[in-house]
């Protein structure tokens, strides 16, 4: 089967199997293969399959496609086995039938790994129990004393070895102490995906060749019999018929063996090739392989648990750092305006949020109040925030009406074509009318609580829509003048949309009947809100960001 393999990028080393007629590549979520870019567009190629071949094409984007570094004209081109494809930033190999991956191998060797594909049929390749042997050839092998001490070594280099790129050099290095005919020498492990990787690579000298072959259906055999096999003759064996490499490589004989970690799951396999018929490994050979194999598994899995707790260690450290940058841009402290009081309260689902709220002093003795929530949550809803606060704080300090700010700031957002959207609300507060002007861009309605008690959400009317889905968008100000005794209470959907262990939703109706009668000063109210909602969630998980905002004028 046809498919596209990502050179570089977020995704290197993914597959984007081509079963389909046409496979487009762009931005956009539907497409069969997405590229998390901002300089691809939405639409940008289209792989065709017509008439048995493969056919790649622009679709008038931007920043235009390259076939085998050279721009694509307009119409649709033939792909070959083995093209690279390239959508601005981001470079693509097409493969047919075969592969050749060298980008995996981390040793930076100049040896390359070769994948077939076929049926065994008539093989010599066989398990460890069915070896194909002939008489009376010359015995290569190494001396039972050199033997011993190799594996001696090993198994001391290996239980030293705690990195990865530590232990899989010690691996094939010890291979050729023990395998003294041995010529080249591979590693492959599976990914997270299940596929296998080329990991890692060896030559005993130059002359052993720069490829090492490896059979997708041999690999798979080891794999999931988990046998070790032997191939006697590789140059005569069925499984190359198709393919003239191995004639090409002068492949005499080959051993594979799978490596298990310490609950005999294969999670990768050892090969090693000789080139010269009388220097062929025998049945002996391959039980030393295996032996090799099994304290190569268990350290191999081991160095793959202990970089697995390494990158959660770096993980938490960037978010805890993540974390830190993000509170920076929120404020560290409430207002101080005479006759006011303010409460503000945040609290991410994960580490990191979209949440967002700030308070800003404009011109005029006024004050800006922001609460905003972006759609999503984590590190990418915490980046998009940080651009929200500088360009919300910008628009608002250059502009003096706030309809006209937040048209700006929507302007600003949907520029970005980001396929996220931003609700915000902008209340700001004259200091010395005390008038209320209220700017909602498909924000949670604010409460308006009265010195009598009731409640009332006000500015519902003249609610727009949410930042970065339309621009130019024309927003309207709703205006009110608090009286004393009065408060305003803002926050995110975190806070109504919180479910319970029952699957319940805290909702609105329950802070509205909450926030009747409620106290006058914003402290006792904010603490009153977010202890209801703890009690309401009980043992339940925290699903959202949670962002709360309330002021109340006292005289």
């Amino acid at each position: 089967m046809a498919y596209l393999k990502a050179r570089n990028g977020p995704h290197a080393g993914h597959r984007y199997e081509l079963a389909d007629q046409q496979a487009v590549i762009g931005r956009a979520p539907d497409c069969e293969i997405q590229v998390e870019d901002y300089a691809v567009s939405r639409k940008h190629a289209t792989i065709h399959l017509d008439s048995g071949s493969f056919l790649v094409e622009d679709l008038g984007s931007r920043n235009k496609t390259y076939l085998n570094d050279v721009e694509l004209a307009a119409g649709k081109h033939q792909l070959n086995n083995g093209d690279k494809i390239t959508v601005c930033d981001v470079a693509f190999n097409f493969y047919l039938d075969a592969e050749v991956d060298d980008t995996a191998l981390t040793d930076g060797s100049h040896i390359s790994v070769l994948f077939d594909g076929g049926e065994i049929g008539n093989s010599t390749i066989m398990s460890k129990l069915e070896v194909a042997t002939s008489h009376g050839q010359v015995q290569f092998t190494a001396s039972p004393e050199v033997t011993l001490a190799a594996l001696l070594e090993i198994s001391q280099n290996l239980g030293q070895a705690l990195a990865l790129d530590d232990v899989l050099p010690k691996v094939l290095d010890s291979l050729f102490k023990v395998f003294i005919q041995a010529d080249r020498a591979f590693i492959g492990l599976k990914d997270k995906k299940g596929n296998l990787v080329p990991r890692w690579s060896n030559a005993r000298n130059e002359d052993a060749g720069d490829t090492i072959r490896m059979s997708r259906t041999i690999v798979k055999q080891v794999m999931e019999s988990k046998q070790a096999i032997l191939s006697a003759d590789a140059v005569s064996d069925s499984q190359f018929d198709a393919n003239q490499s191995i004639v090409d490589l002068q492949i005499r004989s080959m051993m594979c063996a799978p490596l298990f970690d310490s609950e005999g799951t294969a999670i990768g396999i050892l090969q090693v090739d000789t080139s010269e018929r009388q220097r062929q490994f025998r049945p002996h050979d391959l039980e030393l392989l295996v032996s090799v194999g099994t304290l190569a598994g268990i350290a191999i899995h081991n160095a793959q648990l202990h970089e697995e707790a390494l990158q959660q260690q770096a993980v938490k450290r960037d978010l805890e750092l993540a974390y830190e940058v993000q509170r920076g841009f929120l404020p560290s402290k409430v207002p101080e305006i005479e006759s006011y009081s303010f409460y503000d309260f945040y609290r991410p689902a994960n580490q990191v949020g979209g949440d967002y709220f700030d308070y800003l002093q404009l011109p005029g003795n006024r004050l800006a109040v922001i609460v905003a929530d972006v759609v999503g949550h984590g590190v990418a809803a915490a980046l998009l925030m940080a651009k929200l606060s500088a360009e919300a704080r910008y628009c608002l300090a250059s502009e003096s009406r706030p309809d006209v700010a937040v048209r700006q700031l929507n302007n600003r957002m949907s520029n970005l074509g980001l396929d996220r959207f931003v609700t915000l609300i902008v209340i700001v507060l004259d200091e010395a009318t005390h008038e209320i002007t209220l700017v909602n861009a498909g924000h949670m309605i604010p409460i308006h609580c009265r010195k009598d008690g009731t409640v009332e959400e006000i500015g519902e009317d003249e609610t727009g829509i949410p930042l970065g889905i339309m621009s130019d968008y024309d927003y309207d100000q709703f205006n009110i003048a608090l009286a004393p005794g009065e408060s305003l209470t803002l926050y995110t959907d975190g806070i109504n949309e919180a479910f319970n262990e029952q699957d319940e939703q805290y909702g609105e109706e329950r802070l509205l009947a909450l926030l009747k009668g409620s106290p006058i000063d914003s402290k006792e109210r904010g603490e009153m809100i977010m202890a209801d909602v703890e009690q309401f969630l009980g043992e339940a998980v925290q699903n959202d960001d949670m962002c709360l905002v309330t002021f109340s004028r006292s005289g």
